[in-house]
């Protein structure tokens, strides 16, 4: 199961709290099941994967060829359809849900979501220039960005060159994002820290990818309090 991913919200953020009296702070998200549609065999198309369906929409939004693929399957219409590749097809079954338990026993994940889109920004806020100076000669443009091409030879501006221009709105992954806490009732995942995006934005989480070896902040606390004890033995 740890080879597939979930589709969840972005519902805001919050503190957790613990024992010692540390706060961390968390990221909340509202995961949502996946069903999976279809089977897709090796022989079929040379590898061995799974489509699974996530979140609710309209027939009237759909293509005739999706409802009629839809109705193949003897599934209810699902918005978005994602492949997964797995080792082994026999784990898995037509009509399956998939949750939050796929994350049950996993401690670290990687996020992919939009960044906040901050429309059309200068250098300054774009690209963390230091403008021009505040004195001596500088009129009116002071955030602006400067020369930006060469004389004679080549005469023009490089692709990629630092310049205004649109800002944020982009697909960015985080890896290595710890699990604070799971709540299967609600479907809810607690994530250390900040991820990208505003609040509703379509977050895609998956088991990390890399291996590490860092500790959790349960096993930290843990650790800790061990120390203590040990501490307060020597001292009697």
């Amino acid at each position: 199961m740890s080879e597939i991913s979930l589709i969840g919200k972005k519902i805001g953020m919050s503190r957790e709290f613990y024992k010692t009296g540390q706060s961390v702070p968390v990221t909340v998200l509202k995961m949502e099941k996946g069903r999976i549609i279809e089977l897709i065999k090796e022989d079929k198309r040379g590898y061995k994967a799974i489509q699974v369906g996530f979140g609710k929409i309209k027939n009237s939004k759909l293509t005739k060829a999706m409802k009629g693929y839809f109705a193949k399957k003897n599934t209810e219409p699902k918005k978005v359809l994602k492949e997964f590749r797995v080792k082994n097809l026999d784990e898995y079954k037509e009509g399956n849900e998939i949750g939050i338990e796929i994350f049950n026993e996993v401690k670290f994940v990687d996020i992919r979501s939009k960044t906040i889109g901050k429309g059309f920004a200068g250098v300054m806020k774009r690209h963390n220039f230091s403008g021009l100076r505040a004195t001596h000669g500088v009129s009116v443009s002071h955030r602006s960005h400067g020369s930006t091409g060469q004389r004679q030879d080549p005469g023009k501006v490089f692709k990629n060159k630092k310049m205004a221009g649109h800002m944020g709105d982009k697909l960015r992954t985080i890896q290595n994002i710890e699990i604070i806490k799971r709540d299967e009732s609600h479907n809810l995942l607690f994530l250390k820290g900040s991820i990208p995006g505003s609040k509703n934005t379509e977050v895609i989480i998956k088991k990390a990818v890399k291996n590490i070896n860092k500790l959790t902040m349960i096993e930290k606390i843990e650790i800790i309090e061990k120390q203590k004890k040990t501490e307060e033995k020597k001292k009697k």
